[in-house]
């Protein structure tokens, strides 16, 4: 798996902006922390698999790790889809 775009959003300070300087707990500070779980699941399931096909690594932890990154994925695409329809139901509003 290719977790460069990731990275480079995680490194480029995604999650945030000039609103959210200095603040810790407010909801930027939670996406980006999302991000970063994100990346890293992706990275772990990547390493297991990697070990698996070299051998040496058990089977059963990248079927462990691969049910961990569907289920972020599953997350990441539920977020993405909620953030669209919001976006659109903004849209709807008259003015």
């Amino acid at each position: 798996m290719d977790t460069t775009a990731l990275q480079s959003l995680q490194l480029n300070g995604a999650g945030k902006s000039s609103l959210s300087q200095g603040d810790t707990d407010g909801p930027m500070a939670h996406l980006g922390q999302m991000f970063a779980d994100f990346t890293n699941t992706l990275q772990t399931t990547d390493q297991a698999a990697q070990a698996t096909m070299a051998g040496g690594a058990d089977p059963h932890a990248l079927v462990e790790a691969m049910a961990q990154a569907q289920l972020a994925m599953d997350t990441a695409v539920t977020l993405r889809d909620r953030a669209v329809d919001a976006y659109q139901e903004i849209l709807r509003m008259p003015i």
